[in-house]
């Protein structure tokens, strides 16, 4: 029987069912990672570069599209020259490093939900107070606690999938996801599912635990005080929005792997993919659609692009 010294490689072979179909899959993947590339650069680059947005929501809301900037770039590049070159191998090493950052910033999605609606909480329930708890000082008590937590746990289920002894190396797959990886080990694996399990619970779980609560809340005042219903219900309306996309996903893709169905391999992956890739694509668009501000800012940088764009040419 073969141990981990045995694999200095794992082979990822997602999306191995479509057989030579699968290169057409670089086509919409592709068009998926320049979206999220530019849509999040150029959120970005409106809230730095303009100071009426240097507000704490615009921060967080720039703060998540830099997430969501960085998320694909762990692992989309790779799974793009596998479609085109076949190019399937990774080191053991470059798959627990891909998984730690994978699934570091995809924990932050639901993280920043958590603190824009916090932000939301504090505007709406104690406006006259939202300036003192909305400080840096005060809300990074609220922000250092969630980042550790995120940091520990998912290391903590990285390591342990990194001591495990492996009796196949070929990852079904386009990327490193730990429990893909897990699948692989000879002998019990019920410490890492049960690590999994834990940072599922205390991350995804339990920020939505924090979420819906809040959110309860402000409803409720928001039906005592019909004066700030309106933009209140539409300010939170988009978080909502955001919000039951990104879970879905999650919760589709983290069942997928323990809950045993005649689940075709392929749909499994696509779900698991999507989960961390569409967000990236579909948030920036969301918030950029749907927040005032934000839009008309990013409409002024386009108009004044377009015209450099004309004067240079």
């Amino acid at each position: 029987m073969q141990n981990v010294s045995s694999h200095k490689h794992f082979i990822l072979t997602g999306f191995q069912e479509l057989g030579e179909l699968r290169p057409v899959l670089f086509v919409p993947f592709f068009l998926m990672f320049i979206v999220a590339l530019l849509a999040n650069s150029l959120l970005v680059y409106v809230v730095i570069s303009q100071r009426s947005l240097h507000q704490p929501m615009s921060i967080l809301i720039a703060g998540m599209a830099c997430v969501e900037l960085c998320l694909p770039v762990f692992f989309v590049p790779n799974m793009l020259l596998s479609f085109l070159f076949d190019w399937k191998g990774i080191s053991v090493i470059g798959c627990l490093v891909q998984m730690h950052f994978i699934h570091c910033f995809g924990a932050f999605q639901t993280t920043f939900l958590v603190w824009m609606a916090l932000d939301r909480y504090f505007a709406i329930c104690t406006p006259l107070r939202y300036h003192e708890l909305m400080a840096l000082q005060r809300f990074l008590k609220f922000v250092i606690p969630l980042a550790v937590r995120n940091m520990l746990l998912i290391t903590l289920f990285v390591s342990l999938a990194g001591k495990l002894s492996f009796c196949r190396n070929v990852i079904n797959h386009c990327f490193c996801e730990h429990m893909a990886l897990v699948e692989l080990a000879c002998g019990s694996t019920n410490i890492n599912s049960l690590a999994g399990l834990m940072a599922i619970f205390f991350i995804p779980v339990f920020d939505f635990f924090v979420i819906t609560t809040s959110y309860i809340v402000i409803f409720s005042s928001v039906l005592r005080s019909s004066s700030s219903g309106v933009k209140a219900l539409h300010t939170c309306i988009t978080h909502i929005i955001v919000l039951t996309f990104s879970l879905t996903l999650a919760l589709i893709a983290f069942l997928s792997y323990r809950v045993k169905s005649g689940l075709p391999e392929a749909i499994r992956v696509f779900f698991s993919t999507m989960y961390l890739l569409f967000p990236s694509c579909f948030n920036p668009i969301i918030y950029g659609i749907r927040t005032t501000e934000i839009r008309q800012q990013m409409q002024k940088t386009l108009t004044h692009w377009r015209h450099l764009f004309q004067v240079v040419h």
